[in-house]
């Protein structure tokens, strides 16, 4: 997927949506029944819709929006870098096998020695 390219300005990322209001839905009343408060944005080069109705206010509910497609596109756009494997070093494979090596010689001193006659 390529990367989408947004404005900076509101103003201008307002222009590529097709904004839509409507009366948001929940608690509140004759307030909530009789204005539309509630805006829906759709980011026509992308596609993507975001809602918001929380605020009592249409303009602070099409800042949230905004903000939530700024967002949206944000982690759309990401790509994680590049993983690139590495190697163990010999000298670190050496080092953890003369640990071992050294290990095994100590419990082998630690055991009782055999009695044969």
């Amino acid at each position: 997927m390529k990367l989408i390219k947004l404005p900076e300005s509101d103003e201008d990322l307002l222009r590529e949506c097709e904004v839509e209001t409507f009366r948001s839905s929940g608690p509140g009343g004759q307030h909530v029944n009789k204005t539309e408060s509630a805006v829906r944005l759709r980011h026509l080069p992308s596609g993507l819709v975001v809602t918001s109705q929380q605020e009592r206010s249409q303009h602070r509910n099409k800042a949230m929006c905004l903000e939530k497609l700024r967002k949206k596109i944000e982690q759309l756009n990401y790509r994680p870098a590049k993983r690139v494997p590495t190697r163990v070093p010999r000298s670190a494979k050496n080092r953890t096998l003369e640990q071992k090596a050294r290990r095994s010689h100590i419990k082998r001193l630690r055991s009782k020695p055999s009695t044969d006659e």
